[in-house]
């Protein structure tokens, strides 16, 4: 008898303590992928944040330097993003995963006309240009 009660008392255990770990499991494991989807969140906004950052100081530059200036910006990206690009900000509108969307912007001083260009996810080569003998700047995709 003793036996059996010991085996009793074991398989007791080993089921309040499946028990608990299932309770744990079904409170815990939606609050850690909302956690996962805000950090994953905070990395594209700031990625995204970047990438208009690099693109307006290489506005600003060849808006410093005048005509005939030119320079490269080489991006990465982790998603498509489209750009817009004005005479005196550059904006993106970028979609979350709690499908709310964030507009990030960057002011700056340009002659450059309203545009609008679409990165894709991964590398990408833009070219800032203020040609020689002409009033607007240009940026392009190479």
């Amino acid at each position: 008898m003793i036996r059996e009660d010991k085996g009793q008392v074991s398989l007791e255990y080993i089921l309040i303590f499946a028990i608990s770990l299932l309770f744990l499991m079904i409170f815990t494991l939606p609050l850690s992928e909302q956690a996962i989807e805000n950090t994953m969140d905070i990395t594209d906004s700031l990625n995204a944040k970047y990438v208009i950052s690099k693109i307006s100081l290489a506005i600003k530059e060849v808006y410093g330097e005048g005509q005939g200036s030119k320079h490269t910006v080489n991006l990465n990206s982790n998603n498509k993003i489209k750009i817009t690009i004005a005479d005196n900000y550059a904006s993106c509108n970028l979609k979350l995963k709690s499908k709310d969307s964030k507009q990030i912007k960057e002011c700056f001083n340009s002659n450059i006309k309203k545009t609008s260009i679409i990165l894709d996810k991964g590398a990408n080569t833009l070219i800032v240009e203020w040609p020689a003998n002409s009033e607007n700047m240009i940026i392009y995709r190479k």
